[in-house]
């Protein structure tokens, strides 16, 4: 099969390591493989890019596993020409799996024989406004429940608040009762 990349690094990422495998095609014709093992924090993060960039290789492929692709993923970014992430079934579906292999090295061979596709990650000020808009939706649906809570604890309590008042909230986090206290404060004006 026709290789379209020379020169590709391939990632096996777990929680704690990743195994890193280079395969450098030479100007003879012969395939260099080298394996390494490195740790996800972040020295042994920067001594995984420092391997890549040593063997000099251009496209680097892992696959995505839960949310431990994503140290790894955010370290190496814009230090290769291509970094890739590719979908776990994608890579599993491709023909011809080898058992003997190890996964660093069947995502670095079907990489550079052009097997896989890249699944879109977004650049990082769209990853930062995603991860805000979620935040925002998660503090938004906490204070519903604790809303809800408080209305379930006054309904207990044989406190009929939400018969008597519109809501138990108001919107932009006002208090129920803070319509009423402005009334009572534009009366009492002097003249």
């Amino acid at each position: 099969m026709k290789e379209i990349a020379d020169k590709v690094g391939g990632l096996d990422v777990h929680r704690d390591t990743v195994v890193a495998c280079t395969r450098v095609r030479e100007p003879d014709g012969m395939v260099t493989l080298s394996k390494e093992t490195f740790n996800t924090t972040r020295k042994g993060l920067e001594d995984l890019a420092r391997f890549l960039i040593d063997a000099g290789v251009s496209t680097v492929v892992m696959e995505a596993t839960g949310v431990y692709w994503k140290p790894v993923y955010y370290t190496l970014e814009g230090l290769f020409p291509q970094l890739w992430l590719c979908n776990a079934q994608h890579v599993k579906n491709v023909p011809g799996r080898k058992t003997d292999l190890s996964d660093a090295e069947w995502l670095a061979d079907v990489a550079a024989h052009g097997m896989v596709r890249p699944s879109f990650v977004p650049p990082p000020e769209i990853r930062e406004l995603r991860e805000l808009t979620r935040y925002r939706k998660t503090q938004v649906d906490a204070r519903a429940r604790e809303i809800q809570r408080l209305e379930k604890v006054l309904q207990d309590a044989g406190i009929k608040l939400t018969s008597v008042a519109s809501a138990v909230r108001k919107s932009k986090g006002q208090s129920p009762f803070a319509s009423s206290r402005a009334r009572k404060r534009t009366f009492a004006k002097p003249r």
